[in-house]
């Protein structure tokens, strides 16, 4: 007899799990399907960052949603260290984008102005000079001449996050730990999903499953225009606190290794390392804090981003099939807390369309 559920989430990853959490929060009954251990997860390749600056740039639906997310972080971590009983590492530590030359920091300060002056733009960020970074500090390179800073941004561990957020669901939610083969609409209305060797019923079908929703997209009339984009991260070893909050493209854990990526590559689905990229951001990195060339690398790695063509969410629900839903992005730690919160509950509203049509898919059709 095949189980039936209010919501079945395709996809385990951040993004996947967040929405569970707020449908289970609501009282449905949630099916979360999780795809093979070899899947191209973005959650395990994910650099940690809770950003706000620069976010939304000509996009103020994008720069307002990242700033609610944030704001609401606090809570969502102490929600998942509480009940999941893993700390998550979260740290509203304020972040620094580094400029390296008075061009990069005339750049920022051009950016900043732009989005102050777009619709819900003041999100708090403002240019810092050399001396202000000297205090905040140490061992700064001498190229660094300022940076942009806004006191909203953090980071997280993004593992942590994952972790905590199973074992929040892990007594409320059913898990289907196979890839997703096929998912038919029924009559008069709910989803028959179906597994590699199980299959589920499910009243609503929300489509979290990263790049894997380009496959799964059409099956229930939506549009996922999506591509994976390589980023190339390096691990240092434990080092002495030497950052007091995040650096954009570098940040220190809680058990004090450096993580340093700074690459966007179109390789395709190859989630390989190549020593020219490392070179590159480890030579950035070595300009702004020039004590990184004694620290080892200890490890390294590449991911795949999920990039829709203008880099925003796409957010949708199904006209051909009412109750399919689509929510794909490539800030799954950043958007977490919305996805869990505000996100949820305008998927089970019904109201997705309604409340970020700025995310439809049609946008893309509307600028070609």
């Amino acid at each position: 007899m095949t189980r039936a559920f209010d919501i079945a989430v395709i996809g385990g990853g951040l993004v996947g799990s967040a929405l569970a959490l707020g449908f289970m929060r609501a009282g449905a009954k949630v099916a979360l399907c999780d795809g093979a251990q070899d899947d191209f997860h973005a959650s395990v390749a994910n650099f940690g960052l809770v950003w706000v600056q620069g976010k939304g740039l000509g996009a103020p639906d994008y720069a307002a949603l990242s700033r609610r997310s944030a704001d609401a972080w606090e809570d969502f971590a102490g929600e998942l260290s509480q009940s999941g009983g893993i700390d998550v590492q979260y740290r509203r530590s304020g972040g620094v984008k580094l400029a390296l030359g008075e061009a990069e920091l005339d750049a920022f300060a051009a950016g900043i102005a732009r989005m102050h002056n777009q619709p819900g733009g003041d999100n708090d960020t403002r240019i810092v000079d050399r001396k202000t970074l000297d205090t905040w500090f140490t061992g700064l390179g001498p190229e660094v001449t300022g940076a942009a800073f806004c006191p909203h941004d953090g980071h997280a561990d993004p593992l942590s996050t994952l972790r905590a957020l199973r074992a929040v669901l892990k007594p409320h939610v059913e898990t289907l730990a196979q890839p997703i083969r096929r998912i038919r609409p029924q009559k008069p209305d709910g989803f028959l999903v179906e597994g590699e060797t199980q299959a589920l019923a499910a009243k609503q079908v929300v489509l979290a499953a990263g790049l894997g929703n380009a496959e799964l997209a059409p099956m229930l009339g939506l549009d996922a225009p999506i591509r994976p984009q390589r980023g190339q991260i390096l691990v240092t070893q434990r080092r002495p606190q030497m950052l007091p909050m995040a650096c954009h493209t570098i940040r220190q854990t809680g058990d004090g290794t450096i993580m340093i990526g700074d690459s966007k590559e179109e390789v395709g689905f190859d989630r390989g390392t190549t020593q020219a990229v490392a070179t590159q951001i480890a030579r950035r990195a070595m300009r702004m804090f020039p004590a990184l060339a004694d620290a080892a690398l200890v490890r390294s790695w590449g991911g795949l981003r999920v990039m829709s063509p203008d880099g925003l969410p796409i957010y949708q629900e199904s006209e051909r099939h009412p109750g399919a839903f689509l929510v794909t992005c490539h800030s799954g730690v950043t958007l977490a807390a919305a996805h869990a919160g505000e996100v949820a509950q305008a998927i089970m509203a019904g109201r997705l369309n309604e409340t970020y049509h700025a995310f439809s898919p049609d946008r893309f059709r509307e600028a070609a």
